[in-house]
């Protein structure tokens, strides 16, 4: 015969179960301690094998909702896919600055079509990759400002992908006036000019694990600089797993451990990052929640 506790504190409900000496715990945080993952790849085979699991340990730690991005056309149908048969679960589609060289005749027509399903919030991920440079730059240019357009046609926010690209990224947003459709700058690397540009133009900066690096001070500087109602947080995952997971795989579980090192940053509490950023996460993709 096993036996059940049940533990309260500030912030989560514990559950033991013991059975033959064996305990197993589990945590169920509360729904004032919402989190949003703001930016995954659930789609990527890295979560093939658990999914569920993974959908399941996200809930449990307080993630409400996980945003997954099919950034090339092999990923586009998988990510809404799992959008469509987990509540919890919306899609961003685009292309991807390394994908950039293989768009296509049919590649706007198919995400045209893709971008009307009800469970797909956003556009992208788009940008601009200037420090693997997978597809030729100018390739990059032409097609960020392409699907910048789209997304205006579409009604729907961009998230952009900005690595070592930082002024060409601002000039095509001020260009292509990208106010008109607002969204995120993705894992944010750029310094305190380029995070007040884009909060100008109505853009949130969205916070990933790196956060919690040992040498990311200059970013934890910059972060502090920046008001909790523009920010995010996301895991990127399957990337930039935050300490003390680093090495391992990332899952979206673990965003509450960049939101802590937010909190921390900021000197605020764990509850007021969680609802700021949530809030924000919530008008930027355009969703009410319904418990």
């Amino acid at each position: 015969m096993g036996h059940l506790k049940f533990f309260l504190n500030s912030d989560e409900i514990n559950l033991d179960f013991s059975l033959n000496g064996h305990v197993t715990r589990t945590r169920y945080f509360y729904k004032s301690m919402m989190l949003i993952d703001s930016h995954a790849h659930l789609e990527m085979p890295d979560f093939k094998k658990d999914l569920e699991a993974v959908i399941q340990r996200a809930k449990g730690s307080g993630v409400e909702y996980i945003f997954t991005v099919g950034t090339e056309k092999k990923d586009w149908k998988r990510a809404l896919e799992i959008a469509d048969s987990h509540p919890s679960v919306y899609a961003i589609l685009g292309v991807h600055p390394h994908n950039a060289k293989e768009i296509d005749d049919q590649t706007y027509p198919m995400l045209k079509e893709l971008c009307r399903n009800e469970k797909v919030k956003a556009y992208g991920e788009i940008g601009l990759d200037f420090f693997r440079n997978l597809s030729p730059r100018d390739i990059q240019l032409r097609r960020f400002r392409e699907q910048i357009g789209l997304a205006k046609e579409l009604g729907l926010p961009i998230v952009v992908h900005d690595r070592e690209a930082h002024q060409e990224t601002l000039e095509i947003l001020k260009s292509e006036k990208a106010e008109e459709c607002g969204g995120i700058i993705h894992c944010f690397s750029g310094d305190d000019e380029m995070a007040k540009v884009c909060m100008d133009m109505g853009f949130y900066i969205s916070i990933p694990g790196s956060i919690t690096f040992k040498n990311a001070e200059r970013f934890r500087e910059i972060v502090k600089r920046i008001p909790l109602e523009s920010l995010l947080v996301e895991t990127d995952a399957p990337f930039i797993t935050p300490e003390p997971f680093r090495g391992k795989r990332n899952e979206p579980s673990y965003v509450r451990y960049t939101a802590q090192k937010v909190s921390e940053i900021k000197k605020v509490t764990f509850e007021k990052v969680a609802e700021i950023t949530t809030e924000n996460a919530l008008r930027v993709y355009r969703l009410q929640f319904s418990p």
